[in-house]
């Protein structure tokens, strides 16, 4: 059982683990059976209908996972946690848990194309009313709570343009009123940020980020208290959006170098927030981190630190992006984040893809924005491969001064 005065990165190694372990072993199994037998039917019937503690059946629970669940449960110093297949079915299931048809919802403009096709495509169907607020404009957020409110969902900071809100402050409006609060925590990571102790009911995770790391597992999680996580557990275990054994372990393998990776991941994205500034091509540099940022000083006060995720706008829009980015060595352009390898690729096909260019447009993201979710590499390697790169484009467009 670890400790509750244990630092970060002990409950990071240590945290869910132990009563998964088997054997003598020192790391938790990969479980990959289905179904779990019994002899004595009354001790499967109470196990069935969790008056015992126990599996029967790998769509609703299983060892390995369950250690995942207890691990990021731990870290965001939450009652509960359950898990997914993908960050989206963490979100999907969580809203489907707690929306029915005459309910209303506030969000943002700025949360993840996924998301926003959720509140703009699919809640409407479902005779649901979505308002989404200018990010960071705090008072319209409030008016809009007054107005009725069953759910407030936040993401902060927010993918890909980094924007920032008071969440602790939303909370309270949001409670106020009756309302369910949730913080997509992804960019942040409990390392950053924990947004229960800021007020929040419920914490969501796409694991395959920086929970994970390394690029090779999907997965999604739901912290928060007992009563709501066994509502959308029951919701996931009937709905089917299951997380599997083996991408629960490679979750837990991933975790464990969690403070590690974030802490360098911070040092990384401030420095390369800061050299981006130097160069005449960019517009536009979007990171908590800069004392410029329009709510660095909520960040400050709610995060540990800002992230390893920044995003840039670039003179010239996407034929400038077209050119820039091959030129990249250390960095592979893809749609992800949160791994130890330096990530980059324009909103318009990572984040955002699902999105027209008028939406995106609407949101503020114009189709020369490069998300860049900073690795663990050298930071000297990752400044003259930007150096590189830029100095390499075509004579007619802007380079540095």
């Amino acid at each position: 059982m670890i400790v509750k005065e244990a630092k970060f990165s002990t409950k990071s190694i240590w945290a869910g683990e132990k009563d998964s372990l088997a054997f003598g072993a020192t790391q938790v199994p990969v479980v990959h059976s289905v179904s779990y037998g019994y002899e004595d039917m009354d001790e499967w019937y109470e196990v069935a209908i969790g008056n015992k503690k126990g599996h029967i059946y790998g769509r609703n629970t299983n060892p390995t996972v369950e250690a995942f669940e207890e691990k990021i449960r731990i870290l965001e110093g939450a009652e509960a946690a359950t898990s997914f297949s993908t960050g989206m079915a963490a979100i999907s299931n969580t809203l489907g848990t707690l929306l029915y048809p005459g309910d209303r919802i506030v969000s943002i403009k700025d949360t993840y194309g996924g998301t926003n096709k959720i509140f703009t495509e699919f809640l409407p169907k479902q005779n649901v009313e979505v308002m989404l607020c200018d990010t960071g404009d705090h008072e319209a957020i409030e008016r809009e709570i007054k107005k009725g409110c069953k759910v407030l969902y936040l993401e902060s900071p927010t993918n890909p343009t980094v924007k920032i809100t008071d969440i602790k402050r939303m909370a309270k409006a949001g409670k106020a009123m009756g309302a369910t609060v949730i913080v997509d925590n992804t960019f942040a990571t409990p390392v950053n940020q924990n947004p229960i102790d800021l007020g929040v009911d419920l914490v969501i995770h796409s694991a395959t980020k920086f929970l994970g790391g390394h690029a090779d597992a999907l997965g999604g999680s739901v912290c928060g208290t007992k009563e709501l996580v066994e509502r959308i557990y029951h919701y996931r275990e009937i709905n089917g959006a299951t997380l599997d054994p083996m991408a629960a372990y490679l979750l837990l393998r991933g975790m464990k170098t969690l403070k590690l990776r974030v802490d360098k991941q911070n040092q990384n994205a401030q420095a390369i927030a800061e050299y981006l500034k130097e160069f005449d091509l960019v517009e536009g540099v979007y990171y908590p981190g800069l004392e410029e940022h329009p709510h660095h000083d909520v960040a400050k006060e709610q995060m540990k630190g800002y992230g390893g995720m920044l995003s840039f706008a670039v003179k010239g829009g996407i034929d400038t992006v077209r050119h820039l980015l091959p030129k990249l060595k250390y960095a592979n352009r893809a749609a992800n984040l949160g791994c130890v390898e330096t990530v980059v690729g324009p909103a318009r096909t990572t984040s955002h893809v699902e999105c027209t260019p008028e939406e995106r447009a609407a949101m503020g993201i114009p189709e020369g924005l490069i998300r860049y979710s900073a690795g663990i590499e050298d930071i000297e390697d990752l400044k003259q491969d930007l150096q590189q790169a830029f100095k390499a484009l075509p004579k007619n467009m802007a380079v540095r001064s």
